[in-house]
């Protein structure tokens, strides 16, 4: 897999030795995956050994191969008096490695090791504890790690205080007693780190706000060393990366000449790492009237032609694919973005059910709502089905979701797509239901089957245990799915008979984050209180129910004049210090007179849209129907037209907000 992975695209001739070297390859590779398949399932007990021996191919391949993980995710599970500190260390880096979690896995690996806390006192294996348990761990458990890494450190090897130090990364640990004791002990393992060891140090370091300038002067020293001996691009690119997320770092010639001599032979990954440099060093340079920022200029533009040069020599879909895959950031959206929509068109024919999920990947990453390879990937996906695994159709079905993009034969996609799905809900987990059941329910789909497994106490248990072992970010993302899910069956499949039970979840939401009348909702309050007569005739901020957050809010009669609130009494001169919400509970929501309507007036910015287009996505689309559903007339003001030339007087913008406000053609 290595080899394919670090070939290049110079010539035509060089692509079509290394297309037949992939096909050949990929062919071998698919049948010791099939083969290894059929071996974890025979009736005989499967030795616990195999599994991780399988596991290790997997790695070594590079190949994050969905049943096979699964299967030996199982046997994990059904050997669990054979798991160890070691063995569950293990699995975790080689799950961490290929992409791969379970929330069941992880509940095991903590209450084994949570039972076996005070049992290890060698560093070797607290490292390892440290690294398994530590991003799980409740407070007390946390608590006593980092009180005993602390006593230990001293001992800790030059790999144990990276693990340590990655760790902590993970957990969003600042504890800064224990990242000065780090700090302090790291001066003496440094010259025995390799390059990209002394990368990832560095990259830890700043993440979490290391303040130690002796130990990044260091750094700086040995990263110099290693760039002007680098002949490797990834290495080269890599170094000036992490050079250029150092403290108060100035660009120096080695550096840029470094670049220009490496550009040629980077591939878009490498690329995208020297231009985020490159750009962040002409942003200080030009704050601080260096003499530099034209030369990071002069190499930016070379650095852009090298990337237009790759993308223009590319010719096989699944090579492009694997490079564009830690692509990101600014410089490929505002450079390669639109060169790289065009090639992944010329090379649509190559899209086939084994790549689909890698571009939908790059679709998802990019919010780019291009129809014709959107509507490829769907009939690929309809037609081989069967072929891909479920969970991939799960990243599939959001792109469609969250672009909000219906292909020609829309109901047949999501009908295929949700039998497909729903014949195997038994191989999801709990998180992974309540995120498919949102996608589902933003494209208007609500499976019986899926929103009664969910919308169950057994389940909804199991899904309070299995949250407590994941990552803080995707706990929180899972919990506010499992909101908006319920949300939106309450108001749009009444006849399931769902409670709604998110109301202290919303409360407790609401009430930690603020709501501040920013500069654009102080003009645009004042326009429509000059519009309506009284700033009492509309509300800003408003919680409706189900606790969808509205910009504004007013109520016109049945002969179109505005109906009052109780005054608000907004000190709009101080924009800064206001934390302002209306709440339907503390305010009560009257009954509306015959005829009157309550008119949500909502400023959509770039967000709300797909990338270079004028489409609505899935989420806003969803907040406009379901507002529609709670009795509103929805306005929503687009940036594209608010910020435009035809709106560039006050008197424009009122004469505007008029004709919405009214409902005039």
């Amino acid at each position: 897999m290595q080899t394919f992975q670090s070939c290049n695209w110079q010539s035509s001739s060089y692509c079509g030795h290394e297309t037949g070297f992939y096909t050949g390859y990929k062919s071998f590779r698919d049948r010791l995956l099939h083969k290894a398949g059929q071996l974890l399932e025979e009736k005989d007990e499967v030795h616990f050994n195999y599994a991780k021996r399988i596991l290790q191919f997997l790695q070594n391949v590079k190949l994050g191969y969905h049943p096979l993980l699964e299967k030996c995710n199982k046997i994990f599970l059904r050997s669990a008096s054979r798991l160890d500190i070691h063995s569950i260390s293990l699995i975790f880096g080689l799950y961490e490695q290929l992409g791969f979690d379970n929330a069941e896995f992880r509940l095991v690996a903590k209450q084994l090791l949570s039972e076996t806390i005070d049992d290890y006192y060698d560093p070797e294996t607290f490292a390892k504890l440290f690294f398994t348990l530590g991003p799980m761990a409740g407070s007390k458990e946390r608590e006593r790690l980092l009180v005993t890494a602390m006593h230990m450190a001293e001992e800790f090897s030059s790999h144990q205080i990276l693990v340590i130090l990655k760790t902590m990364q993970k957990m969003k640990c600042r504890n800064s007693h224990l990242l000065k004791k780090m700090a302090s002990i790291l001066h003496k393992h440094l010259d025995s780190y390799h390059v990209l060891q002394l990368v990832k140090l560095t990259q830890y370091l700043v993440v979490l706000r290391c303040q130690n300038l002796e130990l990044f002067a260091k750094l700086k020293m040995l990263l110099f060393g290693f760039l002007k001996s680098s002949v490797i691009p990834a290495d080269t690119a890599a170094i000036i990366r992490v050079l250029a997320m150092l403290p108060s770092f100035q660009v120096e010639e080695i550096i840029m000449n470094k670049a220009a001599a490496v550009l040629p032979q980077c591939r878009l990954h490498h690329l995208n790492c020297i231009a985020t440099a490159l750009v962040k060093w002409n942003h200080y340079d030009q704050l601080h009237w260096q003499n530099s920022s034209e030369r990071c200029v002069k190499l930016l533009q070379k650095l852009n032609d090298c990337g237009f040069q790759r993308l223009q020599k590319a010719n096989n879909l699944n090579l492009l694919l694997e490079e564009l895959t830690h692509v990101n950031g600014e410089w490929f959206e505002e450079v390669l973005n639109e060169e790289t929509m065009g090639m992944c068109q010329r090379l649509i024919d190559q899209i086939t059910w084994a790549n689909v999920l890698q571009l939908s990947f790059f679709l998802i990453k990019t919010n780019h709502r291009c129809s014709s390879l959107l509507d490829r990937i769907a009939s690929v996906t309809v037609e081989n089905i069967d072929k891909i695994h479920p969970f991939e159709i799960y990243f599939i079905l959001f792109l469609f979701s969250a672009l909000n993009y219906d292909p020609p034969a829309n109901e047949e996609f999501f009908e295929y797509c949700i039998q497909h799905l729903t014949s195997n809900l038994s191989g999801f987990e709990t998180h992974h239901l309540v995120l498919l059941g949102h996608v589902l329910a933003v494209a208007g789909y609500f499976p019986p089957v899926l929103i009664t497994t969910i919308f169950n106490v057994s389940f909804l248990s199991k899904l309070d245990a299995q949250l407590e072992v994941l990552p803080d970010t995707l706990k929180q993302r899972v919990r506010l799915r499992l909101m908006k899910l319920n949300r939106a069956v309450c108001l749009e499949c009444p006849e399931f008979h769902i409670p709604w039970f998110h109301e202290h979840y919303c409360q407790r939401v609401f009430h930690n984050c603020s709501s501040r009348i920013n500069p654009l909702r102080q003009h645009v309050h004042r326009m429509l209180t000059e519009i309506l007569g009284a700033s009492h005739y509309a509300r800003i901020s408003v919680l409706t129910p189900y606790y969808y957050e509205i910009d504004f809010e007013c109520i016109l009669d049945e002969n179109k004049k505005p109906l009052p609130y109780m005054a608000q009494n907004i000190p709009m001169d101080d924009v800064e210090g206001i934390r302002l919400r209306h709440d339907i509970k503390v305010e009560g929501r009257k009954a509306l007179p015959p005829g009157a309507q309550r008119i949500a007036l909502e400023f959509l910015d770039s967000k709300a849209f797909s990338k270079d287009s004028r489409h609505l996505k899935g989420e806003p689309a969803v907040k406009k129907r379901h507002l529609e559903m709670l009795g509103y007339r929805v306005v929503q003001i687009p940036h594209f037209e608010w910020n435009s030339m035809v709106l560039s007087t006050k008197g424009e913008q009122l004469e505007y907000l008029r004709r919405h406000l009214y409902g005039i053609q």
